[in-house]
C-alpha cells in the first residue's frame, strides 16, 4: 500500500498554482518514496488540487503501485472523487476523467480527507515549488 499526501495551492484565484505529493509506504514513516514539488500555472485553487492528485496517480503507477491510499485537505476534491458532489466545472470534468481512468488500473483506491494540519509535508512541497521560481 502507498500512502499518497496530495496539495494545491494557488496565489490569488486564479493565479500561479503549484502542487505538492508525498508518497510514503506508512502515513508515520519519514522516508519518501517520492515527492512532487511544481509550478503549474496560471490556475484556481481546485484545478491545483485535482492536479495534485493527477500528477500523484501518474507516478505512483508509473512506478508499479496497484494499491493506494489518498490524503488530501481539499473536502471538495474528496467529496467529488466519492460521488457526494458532482464535478460541474469544465476546467475540473477533463482533470477528473484522467484521475478516474488511472484508478482503474488500481487494485484498490481510498482517498480520505485530511485535516490541513496533517498535510504539512505536501504544502511544504507545494510553497517550495513558489519558493524555486
Amino acid at each position: 500500500m502507498l500512502n499518497l499526501f496530495c496539495d494545491g495551492a494557488s496565489k490569488g484565484n486564479p493565479g500561479l498554482s503549484a502542487i505538492g505529493v508525498s508518497a510514503k509506504r506508512t502515513e508515520e514513516s519519514p522516508e519518501e518514496i517520492f515527492s512532487i514539488s511544481e509550478l503549474i500555472g496560471q490556475n484556481t485553487n481546485n484545478i491545483a488540487e485535482w492536479t495534485a492528485l493527477l500528477r500523484g496517480l501518474e507516478r505512483s503507477i508509473h512506478l508499479g503501485e496497484k494499491d493506494l491510499r489518498v490524503y488530501m485537505d481539499s473536502e471538495l476534491v474528496v467529496k467529488q472523487m466519492k460521488g457526494i458532489y458532482k464535478t460541474k466545472h469544465p476546467g475540473l470534468i477533463p482533470i477528473k476523467k484522467q484521475v478516474d481512468e488511472l484508478v482503474t488500473h488500481l487494485n484498490s483506491f481510498e482517498i480520505i480527507h485530511i485535516r490541513r494540519e496533517k498535510n504539512k509535508r505536501a504544502d511544504e512541497l507545494a510553497n517550495l515549488a513558489y519558493n524555486q521560481n
